[in-house]
């Protein structure tokens, strides 16, 4: 060495740095037997403990210094009766390969019984023999508890009859189930790594809100259901999951570190269906109610048709119109026949009454002018009137331009807004009286057959009205 390292100065080559003092290997074998999460103990061909580290003092409280030299754990570690089957069962490691399981009880320093599982292996010499036997142990009820851990895991992500999905840090699947991967129309390695955006068309923003909330702030207090549209190569499929979220952190880590979310659902759509379904059913019972109380209270029998069709609109549609049938006044004594519009030439449609087009209110008569309606042919009021059944017709709002839309409802001659339509016919006592139309606007869904049954309702007590003002109106004539 040069002097001027011997010295401390510098020289070309920079300043000198301090000579390390070489470690002894037993040093770092102490450093990583002391940091093992397992209680470890090891023999020589003689019995004898060699190494005793921090955890096994911590399971039994016996220090390194009281444990290490000690022949066998005869009278301090296990009862004297019990000693000598355990030494040959830890001993017998060094004859057998690979690794042996075996269950005991040892002693604590203060006296008390642990029952422990061990794992032992021999620990051979630089010539191949056996020359002393390495025995690790933990607790029984810490071994069942992890092996309850990773039963369980292996369970929910195999054979779980709901979707279990780990999601990363970065909101992106990392592990899905077979059932989570059939609920998201995809495989199991087809959907890990991808954004939720790309498996969901809706319901994305809140599904990643929730799991934001739960990495930040922890699992929220109860489960939370989420109607989703998931995509699929048949199309996008209306879902309601009922959801549990649990942050995943870290067990090794000094502080928690968020490794993702674990996210449990079950698809409960047909009984969220069932349920809205159920309770729409009953709005609509009531209000057929409280529509015919209503209408029992008005003396003119036409006013009590307008009854009818406002209580209707309540969260059904978002415009009606009633047209009758030019001509067809009621009932004519000794007729019974109903009428034909096919023999009597094109039908012909009169407005009756109809809802506001702009601000919402109730129906208004249309007055007496008896002028038709400019129906063309072939609208859906017509087909209505001719088929003497309900006829369902909508704009197609997806993938068409908004004044595609306006004019389509113009041409029909309905507010500008209108995007579904449903005609209902108006008969009673065996004749086509009219019809009656409900309109929906581009924020409603289009009809459906349950929303047809439920018009037909309201219009055979629409028709009854009619009728009886029919009938009054004639007989007003005849006197």
């Amino acid at each position: 060495m040069s002097a001027s390292r011997r010295s401390g100065t510098t020289d070309e080559l920079g300043p000198e740095e301090p000579e390390q003092p070489e470690r002894d290997g037993a040093d770092l074998l102490a450093a990583l037997l002391d940091g093992m999460d397992a209680a470890l103990c090891a023999f020589d061909a003689d019995g004898v403990v060699t190494h005793w580290n921090r955890e096994a003092e911590r399971i039994l409280g016996w220090s390194a210094a009281e444990a290490v030299g000690r022949q066998g754990f005869a009278g301090w570690a296990v009862r004297r009766a019990d000693a000598g089957e355990v030494e040959e069962r830890l001993l017998s490691a060094m004859r057998a390969p690979g690794r042996q399981v075996h269950e005991f009880a040892l002693l604590t320093k203060d006296g008390g019984r642990v029952l422990v599982r061990t794992q032992s292996a021999a620990v051979r010499g630089p010539d191949g023999r056996p020359a002393g036997v390495y025995c690790a142990f933990s607790e029984v009820h810490a071994q069942i508890d992890l092996e309850r851990s990773i039963a369980l895991s292996e369970a929910l992500l195999e054979d779980a009859s709901w979707g279990v999905v780990l999601v990363d840090a970065d909101l992106r699947p990392a592990v899905v189930n077979a059932h989570a991967a059939r609920a998201l129309g995809a495989g199991r390695t087809s959907v890990l790594g991808r954004p939720l955006g790309e498996l969901l068309a809706q319901g994305v923003e809140e599904l990643e809100s929730a799991l934001t909330h739960v990495l930040a702030e922890g699992a929220p207090p109860g489960p939370a259901e989420v109607w989703v549209s998931v995509r699929t190569p048949e199309g996008e499929r209306r879902r309601c999951w009922r959801s549990g979220f649990v942050r995943l952190a870290s067990p090794l880590a000094e502080e928690p570190v968020p490794l993702g979310v674990g996210w449990l659902f079950q698809d409960v759509t047909e009984g969220r269906q069932a349920e809205q379904e159920a309770a729409l059913l009953r709005f609509r019972s009531n209000q057929l109610h409280r529509a015919a109380r209503a209408a029992a209270e008005c003396e003119d029998p036409a006013e009590a048709a307008i009854v009818h069709l406002d209580f209707a609109l309540a969260g059904f549609a978002d415009h009606a119109l009633i047209d009758r049938v030019a001509g067809e006044t009621g009932h004519r004594a000794g007729n019974t026949e109903p009428v034909v519009p096919e023999a009597a030439g094109p039908v012909r449609l009169v407005r009756v009454a109809a809802t506001p087009s702009g601000a919402p209110g109730p129906s208004v008569p249309a007055g007496t002018s008896g002028m038709p309606v400019r129906y063309g042919e072939g609208h859906p009021a017509v087909q209505c009137v001719e088929r003497a059944g309900s006829v369902r017709a909508s704009a197609g709002v997806r993938a068409v331009p908004a004044e595609r839309v306006r004019e389509w409802a113009t041409a029909r001659q309905w507010p500008a807004d209108t995007v579904h339509a449903l005609c209902a016919v108006l008969r009673s006592r065996g004749r086509t009286l009219g019809v009656v139309t409900f309109l929906r606007g581009s924020g409603r869904s289009a009809f459906e057959r349950s929303d047809a049954v439920y018009a037909e309702d309201v219009a055979v007590r629409i028709a009854a009205a009619l009728d009886l003002a029919g009938a009054v109106e004639e007989r007003q004539r005849q006197r």
